[in-house]
């Protein structure tokens, strides 16, 4: 495979999906898989953009045939990301970026230890709880319940390669870009783009 793929995740509202937007809008050598979901469809999303959406049965069903490269459990809905579309964009030298929690994360490690790993961090406690208040969509339960899922997902940054911490959006979408240009000049990446060059340079028939 000669694409990288890379596992990035953070507790909710730490800001991920807009990082992940504005990166790929600025590196469209790098694409974010769409996840498999049996939670509802919030309004505005679309099927196949925002998520492929299923319902239980189906999920549970492309669980047994092994289709999936990882899948979790998060606030009762079910997540998986599908093997074959990933490994189809990575055999073609597409950079694969998968936003999954630290359970999808420590699957797809063991299935694919070559992986690079972030981890998204907000600047504080106090400002996470300011940013789920702000979305002006939840509940106070389920506030309660994403801090709790938060402490969780937080306990788990040791497992990634890099953190990147989420305060300032502009610097924090120059670290992730970095961490991306970085791994595109790897001598192995640049080595098959520049096949040509490096042969007519050393002289090479």
């Amino acid at each position: 495979m000669s694409g990288t793929l890379y596992i990035i995740s953070a507790p909710s509202g730490a800001g991920k999906t807009s990082l992940l937007r504005a990166l790929v809008a600025a590196v469209p050598e790098v694409v974010v898989s769409v996840s498999h979901t049996t939670r509802a469809r919030r309004p505005g999303e679309l099927d196949g953009r925002d998520y492929h959406f299923l319902d239980h049965q189906e999920f549970e069903a492309r669980v047994a045939r092994g289709e999936f490269l990882e899948h979790a459990r998060v606030f009762g809905n079910l997540y998986g990301t599908a093997r074959a579309q990933v490994l189809a964009r990575l055999e073609a030298d597409q950079d694969v970026i998968l936003e999954i929690d630290w359970q999808g994360a420590r699957q797809v490690r063991e299935a694919m230890p070559e992986a690079v790993s972030i981890f998204i961090l907000p600047p504080s406690r106090g400002e996470l709880e300011r940013r789920l208040r702000g979305r002006g969509q939840d509940s106070e339960a389920v506030i309660e319940a994403r801090m709790r899922e938060a402490e969780s997902e937080l306990s788990h940054y040791a497992e990634y390669d890099y953190l990147v911490v989420n305060d300032d959006f502009e610097l924090a979408l120059a670290d992730l870009r970095a961490l991306v240009r970085a791994r595109q000049l790897r001598r192995e990446a640049q080595a098959r783009r520049l096949r040509g060059v490096l042969t007519e340079m050393l002289g090479k028939s």
